[in-house]
């Protein structure tokens, strides 16, 4: 026969004082939220990583900008042209 205290095997413990395994899955839980928004977060691993590049390899960066200045240059002129003939 069971008795109220089997069936309720955290009845001696404080409620406001939880468990130490909640506490350790709350803090997992909360470590993994914020990998997951710093993954979803774009922007700001784009600007750490231009960040890091100035820092490291400056001629890159400017070599990155130009190409990519050049790509849509020569975007815009295709359109440019296009829509004229």
């Amino acid at each position: 026969m069971t008795t109220e205290k089997d069936a309720r095997p955290n009845a001696d413990q404080s409620k406001a004082t939880p468990p130490v395994d909640v506490k350790l899955a709350r803090a997992e839980l909360a470590e993994t939220l914020d990998a997951i928004e710093y993954k979803l977060n774009v922007p700001k691993r784009t600007a750490e990583k231009v960040e890091r590049l100035r820092k490291e390899n400056p001629l890159a960066l400017v070599a990155i900008a130009v190409t990519a200045a050049a790509a849509v240059a020569g975007a815009v002129w295709l359109i440019v042209r296009g829509t004229r003939k």
